[in-house]
Formats: structure tokens, C-alpha cells, sequence
């Protein structure tokens, strides 16, 4: 199902961060990826999540990213890859009520969030995690710069201590090597050419 999604989406060939890292993924390995906007890091962790995930209507894998933008833009492309498969995947970040993402919290298999959304559900219970099996901190740098260091580190002591943590970054601060030494293990370190194909950016002045 997944091959024929990709089949669908025009995929002729893997990035260098998708041929690196979705082996490692598959093996259930905790991998570190350094690698910028543009060089499909969203497929790179996106489409072996889903190949391992038996849809159960109870919340399998947790992607954390920064900004609701980048939280709806991973949802859709996750929707996208698992269009032949039956699966819900479910974005919570702030700015929008509570009780819709409630409802569909109780039956999910991915979610994808903030980090302060996804602490407001941990509190109020109405996220499970006790399935939980995979991790992904998407553009970490951007959520330290953020500031959400300290409910990223919260989080991930609220989820079982058996998973899998995959963890992309444009760089790798000395705050990243802390946090992946604390929280993950044995972990896979790939680097990718840091330059994005000038072919995929538009630049935009106002």
C-alpha cells in the first residue's frame, strides 16, 4: 500500500536523507538526521512510521514540531503516504479548541503537535501514551531557539522508556548532543549535504 502511495506522489528516486535513514528506521534503530528544510525528512521518518504502525485506534507515534504551520504541513503529508491504509492521524497545537483534538485523541494512531498543546493534553489526560512506541522531534534546533527545551524534556519522560526517538535538526547544538545522549540510545547520526536545491525555495520580499 505504501509503494503504491509513493507510486502515486511521483517519487522516482530517494533524497540522500531518505536513502540513509529509512533503513535504519525500519530496523527500529534511534537516529539522529542533520538535514535542512527541502531534503524530504518528512518522508525520510514518515513513511517507515507508517509501514510499522497496525492502525488500532490508539496513539503509536508522536511527531514533535514547532509551529502549527509545520504541524498541519507534516499531517497532511503523513495523510498523504498512508492514503491506502486505513489510519488516523490527528495535528493538536494551539490557538484552537480543545474538545475537537479531545475526540479525535481518543481514536488515533499518529499524532503530530507542539510541544505546549501536547503538555495541556498530557495534563489533562486526554492523550495516552502508553503505546506509544515512536518518537519524532522534527526540526529540534527550531524548538530549542523556541524555548521549549524544558517541555520537550517533559514530554518525553511522560512517554514509555521503551520507543524508538528519531530526531531531525538543520544543525546539532551542544543542547541537541545533551538531550539525545539523555534520551536516547545507541543513536545513528547521518549528515546530509547542508545546501537546499535552489529549485525548491521561492524568495519573497515584502
Amino acid at each position: 500500500p505504501i509503494q503504491d502511495a509513493v507510486k502515486r506522489l511521483g517519487y522516482t528516486e530517494w533524497t540522500p536523507i531518505q536513502e540513509k535513514s529509512i533503513p535504519l528506521i525500519l530496523e527500529g534503530k534511534d537516529v539522529i538526521g542533520q538535514s535542512h528544510t527541502g531534503s524530504g525528512k518528512t518522508a525520510a521518518f514518515g513513511l517507515p512510521i507508517i509501514e510499522k504502525i497496525h492502525p488500532t485506534g490508539r496513539p503509536q507515534a508522536l511527531i514533535l514540531v514547532p509551529t502549527r504551520e509545520l504541524c498541519e504541513q507534516v499531517m497532511q503529508a503523513l495523510r498523504t503516504f498512508a492514503q491506502n491504509k486505513r489510519m488516523s492521524i490527528t495535528a493538536v497545537y494551539g490557538g484552537t479548541g480543545m474538545n475537537a483534538q479531545i475526540q479525535h485523541l481518543r481514536r488515533t494512531d499518529i499524532v503530530v503537535g507542539t510541544p505546549g498543546r501536547i503538555l495541556d493534553h498530557l495534563g489533562r489526560r486526554t492523550f495516552q501514551t502508553q503505546d506509544v512506541h515512536t518518537l519524532v522531534l522534527d526540526e529540534a534546533d527550531r524548538m530549542l531557539d523556541m524555548g521549549f527545551i524544558n517541555d520537550m524534556e517533559k514530554i518525553m519522560r511522560q512517554l514509555p522508556e521503551k520507543r524508538q526517538t528519531i530526531l531531525f535538526s538543520a544543525t546539532v547544538s551542544s543542547d541537541i548532543q545533551r538531550m539525545a545522549k539523555k534520551y536516547m540510545k545507541d543513536p545513528q547520526t547521518i549528515v546530509t549535504e547542508t545546501h537546499v536545491d535552489k529549485g525548491k525555495l521561492t524568495h519573497e520580499y515584502y
